[in-house]
C-alpha cells in the first residue's frame, strides 16, 4: 500500500485500531484516528506531522462531519477508511435492557453508518477510497451463548457492507467486511467488554461461557494484532480487493463449520423448501 495514501481509523487508542494506527504512521503514511479522547490518543501514539487525533463522538452525525472534514483540511483527502470502533456486549437476550441493546448498537453499528454518509460524498467525488468495517466472525455465526446481542450488531455490519459494496463499486469505491476470531487486545478487558447490569442466575450456560471470556480466554488468544494490521495494509493495496476477509485461524475454521452447516440444512430439508412455490 502506498505511503502516499491517507487513511481515517475509528476506535485508534487501543486494540487493532491501535496497532494499524502505529504500522501505517511507520510505513509513512498519514492518518487520522479518532477517539473519545485526544489525550488517549497522543499517549498511545505519540505527536507526529502525519497524524491528526481527532476527538470524536461517533454517535453524534455533526462531530463525525465535522472529524472528517478536519481530516481532509489537513491531509488533502482521504483513501482508506477502517470503521473499526466498537465494544463487547455479553448477556443473554432476556437479561439485557432495552438501553444496553441500544447502546450496542448505537456504536457497533449507527456509528459506522455516520462515518459512511459523512464520508462517500468526498470518495465519489474523487472517484475513489476503500472502506474497511470491522465486523467479527460472531458477524457471520451467532453460536456464542451470551453474545447474541453483540452478533447481532456484527451481523449488522457485514450485511450493510454487502449492499454498500454494490452501491459504491460505480465511483471506483471498494468495501471489505473483515471478520477478526481472536485477536491478543483489551476487548475482553472491563473496558470494552460490557455485562449485564442485571444477571439472571439461571443462565448458567452464559455465565460460564462470560467468566471464560473475561478469564481463560483474555489474554491467551491466539491472533496477533500486528499481524491482522499487515493484513489489512495489505488488503487495502490490493487490486481486486475481497468483499470478506477473515482474520485467523480460528475464524477460518468456525466459517467452514457454519458453511456446512447451512449447506446441511438446505439438502436436509430441500423438498419442503423447494415446495413452497405456486
Amino acid at each position: 500500500m502506498g505511503s502516499d495514501k491517507v487513511w481515517f481509523v475509528t476506535g485508534a487508542s487501543k486494540g487493532l485500531g491501535l496497532s494499524l494506527v502505529k504500522k501505517l504512521l511507520n510505513n509513512g503514511n498519514k492518518v487520522a484516528a479518532t477517539s473519545r479522547s485526544i489525550d488517549d490518543l497522543n499517549k498511545a501514539v505519540g505527536v507526529s506531522d502525519n497524524f491528526l487525533p481527532l476527538a470524536v463522538s461517533l454517535v453524534t452525525e455533526q462531530s463525525v462531519a465535522d472529524a472528517i472534514s478536519q481530516t481532509i483540511s489537513r491531509f488533502g483527502r482521504i483513501d482508506v477508511v477502517v470503521n473499526n470502533a466498537g465494544y463487547g456486549l455479553t448477556g443473554s437476550l432476556e437479561e439485557l435492557s432495552d438501553k444496553e441493546t441500544r447502546d450496542n448498537f448505537d456504536i457497533n453499528v449507527f456509528g459506522s453508518l455516520n462515518v459512511i454518509r459523512a464520508v462517500m460524498p468526498h470518495l465519489r467525488a474523487q472517484q475513489s477510497g476503500h472502506i474497511f468495517n470491522i465486523s467479527s466472525i460472531g458477524g457471520f455465526t451467532s453460536s456464542f451463548p451470551g453474545f447474541g446481542i453483540y452478533c447481532a450488531t456484527k451481523f449488522a455490519v457485514t450485511g450493510f457492507s454487502g449492499a454498500l459494496a454494490e452501491e459504491v463499486k460505480e465511483f471506483g469505491v471498494k468495501v471489505t467486511v473483515v471478520l477478526p476470531g481472536y485477536f491478543r487486545t483489551n476487548f475482553l478487558e472491563p473496558d470494552s467488554l460490557n455485562v449485564p447490569k442485571n444477571e439472571i442466575a439461571e443462565y448458567k450456560k452464559v455465565r460460564e461461557i462470560q467468566n471464560a471470556h473475561q478469564n481463560s480466554i483474555n489474554g491467551n488468544q491466539a491472533g496477533d494484532p500486528e499481524k491482522a494490521a499487515a493484513a489489512m495494509i495489505e488488503v487495502a493495496g490490493a487490486v481486486d480487493a475481497p468483499l470478506n476477509l477473515f482474520l485467523g485461524q480460528d475464524a477460518y475454521d468456525i466459517a467452514y463449520q457454519k458453511i456446512e452447516t447451512v449447506k446441511n440444512d438446505l439438502e436436509n430439508w430441500k423438498e419442503l423448501t423447494t415446495s413452497t412455490g405456486f
